[in-house]
């Protein structure tokens, strides 16, 4: 939901992409220009009809190995696929041959975007900055005792929550 909000500050639009009904207003709320509501991981034609059949210029794709071949569908030429902390687990092998459009695919990993503690800094003042502004709001989605940290990741790996969870010790 923070990555929708940054895509739409910085001029994008949105097309969100949620497994169940009971998600879609929030990612309204998020600022998704369009919402999806799919829990099968079968979409791209709906995204290919909301951009006149020429798809998106960027993916960000956190959700698992099911919305994986609709991700790379959904993109334009020269697109770019960003794939990031699936808890779902990986798409497995990658035949870099079979990869549609020209497109560049990438998995982000924070250490390699933030390597030093000074960046990491002038990252989070900015993200900060941006929340004390009101550009940024940030959803907490529940909150659990520490012990109910299992229930919690349970919870995420179901795909049973939204916003943020916070463990409380």
């Amino acid at each position: 939901m923070l990555l929708m909000q940054i895509v739409r500050q910085r001029g994008g639009t949105v097309i969100g992409r949620v497994s169940s009904v009971a998600k879609a207003e929030a990612a309204r709320s998020a600022g998704a220009d369009h919402v999806i509501v799919d829990a099968d991981g079968h979409f791209a034609d709906r995204v290919l009809a909301l951009t006149g059949g020429e798809g998106v210029n960027v993916v960000f794709d956190g959700s698992g190995p099911a919305t994986f071949a609709d991700s790379l569908a959904s993109l334009r030429r020269s697109g770019t696929f960003c794939w990031f902390g699936p808890v779902l687990g990986g798409p497995g092998p990658i035949d870099i041959m079979s990869l549609p459009k020209s497109i560049k695919l990438g998995y982000a990993v924070f250490s390699d975007h933030i390597p030093t503690p000074a960046l990491l800094r002038e990252r989070t003042a900015q993200l900060f900055q941006w929340i004390m502004e009101g550009k940024l709001r940030v959803e907490i989605g529940a909150v659990y005792p520490l012990a109910d940290a299992a229930r919690a990741h349970a919870d995420m790996e179901g795909r049973r929550s939204t916003g943020k969870l916070l463990l409380i010790p």
